[in-house]
């Protein structure tokens, strides 16, 4: 490209390591960085605003052309402390859930988890923003985020939907892949594949420059950061959960 690659990334702290050796100038003179929530990262993909993205998988197959970028993700393999439906009551007695309007792939696990493993059957409502303050009565809430972090302790009941998912499948679940709207080439591929692991490989100062939460356990134990075999069949399942006749490609 005759200009510099347009990077997307979601404005959360589980992304903080993927793209701190960007915020530290690693390819500075072939990236620009844009952060946003996931909803509006996805809209910048598909629309062509931007090349790659740290892409909420759900919105995959809604790509018309797709690469997989390097091996690197937000995935976990239980508990993952930041996706959880916050409730006064017991699932059972839940009659609505506000949705979080910055997701999507949470969004759709959650409707596979009401009906699949809790077997509940509430109104599902979008939202807007400040919603997280309408949990009441039989009303819950999904959060994703530093928000869902932060809201820990607010409400009766908290349900991980990272455990519930494992519970289900017995899977890790994938939230979000690297991912371009265009080829790129292998040269450009290794060398952000360097960048990403330069936040992994320096995890302390990751930390030290964001101190809102325990991130030594949510870097270490919750949230993880490789694309592995087991956590891209996680991936395929979810997806075909999703879309029965989706047939997940990576390249190479």
């Amino acid at each position: 490209m005759d200009r510099k690659i347009r990077v997307g990334a979601v404005s959360y702290l589980n992304t903080k390591p993927l793209i701190y050796g960007f915020e530290q100038g690693l390819m500075k003179e072939a990236i620009t960085l844009e952060e946003n929530y996931p909803s509006n990262i996805a809209a910048a993909l598909i629309n062509d605003e931007i090349d790659i993205a740290l892409l909420p998988v759900a919105i995959i197959p809604e790509m018309k052309d797709y690469h997989i970028v390097g091996d690197h993700c937000i995935a976990c393999d239980g508990p993952v402390s930041s996706v959880c439906l916050f409730s006064n009551v017991p699932l059972e007695s839940i009659t609505t859930i506000l949705l979080d309007y910055q997701s999507r792939t949470s969004v759709e696990l959650i409707k596979i988890l009401c009906k699949k493993h809790w077997n509940i059957s509430p109104e599902f409502k979008q939202s807007t923003e400040g919603y997280e303050n309408e949990l009441n009565g039989t009303t819950a809430v999904l959060i994703i985020g530093d928000r869902a972090l932060n809201k820990k302790g607010d409400s009766l009941y908290a349900y991980d939907l990272g455990q519930a998912w494992k519970e289900l499948t017995g899977l890790p679940f994938v939230f979000a892949v690297w991912v371009s709207n265009k080829q790129l080439s292998p040269e450009f591929i290794e060398a952000f594949t360097k960048a990403n692991d330069h936040g992994l490989q320096h995890l302390d100062e990751v930390i030290n420059a964001n101190t809102e939460y325990d991130l030594k356990k949510y870097y270490t134990e919750n949230i993880l950061y490789k694309l592995d075999d087991q956590k891209i069949e996680g991936l395929k399942a979810f997806l075909k959960r999703l879309y029965p006749s989706f047939e997940l490609k990576i390249d190479g």
